[in-house]
């Protein structure tokens, strides 16, 4: 959790935002993810989303399915998600780990286990997509016992009252879905987020990072510009199907670096 809010600190500074692109692990195969992080670090990430891959990620469009079933198909799972974790750690003390995914790993791990490995693992945060505020406090709970951050979602159709119940049990900073369906959907309305965004900083009283569809550098200078953090995820995956393994790094670093500078751009 220190590495977070020490990077939104050191940002907010200097007026920059935070960049937090997301691959899932073991995709397109295990092998290959270390290199992909120490990728996305080089490319200007300022906090990574890592996801674990699920049988059924009902929050995620096509292309992070394809993604989560190439890498179940490898023998990921969430044992060797906190290993890699692990191994990146290694390497990189400073870059802050947030690990995305479902409930049903976790719970099939146990709860407590869990957050015990994935502190020992280096691991900053946790975002599960079917953790509803109302019904994880105590998850939530363990989590910040083993300074680990409980991140949540909040969307177009949140209420005031959702921001409340989530500015009350989160930590580290609030993931905003930007439009209305999945990952990767496109229709993204920038006027709409740029309403949004100031009411949710208003209650929540921590930075809010806007994802799904944002697509390229355009979209992401103009979400930085009233958001604290842009979440960019499918279209690295695409960048990644588009590559063999060994090319797959680079061309991640050169597509993320495009956007850092956007963002950046005074």
């Amino acid at each position: 959790m220190e590495r977070i809010n020490v990077r939104f600190n050191i940002l907010k500074s200097s007026g920059r935002k935070a960049l937090i692109p997301f691959i899932t692990a073991g995709d397109p195969n295990p092998e290959t993810t270390l290199p992909l992080m120490h990728a996305l670090v080089a490319g200007g990430a300022d906090i990574i989303e890592l996801g674990v891959p699920f049988s059924d990620p009902m929050a995620d469009g096509p292309t992070i399915q394809r993604a989560s079933e190439r890498a179940l198909a490898k023998g990921m799972n969430l044992r060797k998600v906190l290993h890699m974790v692990e191994q990146f750690r290694q390497v990189n003390d400073n870059t802050a780990v947030v690990l995305m995914g479902y409930a049903n790993p976790i719970e099939a791990f146990g709860v407590e286990a869990f957050a015990k490995a994935a502190k020992a693992a280096g691991v900053d945060g946790v975002l599960v997509v079917d953790y509803p505020p109302e019904e994880c406090a105590e998850f939530a709970k363990v989590l910040k016992a083993h300074e680990i951050a409980p991140i949540f979602l909040l969307a177009p159709t949140s209420s005031e009252q959702r921001f409340k119940e989530v500015a009350d049990i989160g930590a580290g900073y609030i993931y905003y879905v930007s439009l209305k369906g999945v990952t990767g959907s496109g229709n993204l309305d920038l006027d709409e987020v740029a309403r949004r965004i100031p009411q949710i900083q208003k209650i929540v009283g921590m930075p809010v990072g806007v994802g799904f569809g944002i697509r390229d550098a355009a979209s992401a200078k103009k979400l930085g510009a009233v958001a604290d953090a842009v979440v960019i995820g499918s279209r690295i995956i695409e960048e990644i199907e588009a590559s063999t393994p060994e090319e797959a790094p680079l061309k991640v670093r050169t597509f993320l670096r495009e956007i850092r500078a956007a963002l950046d751009e005074k």
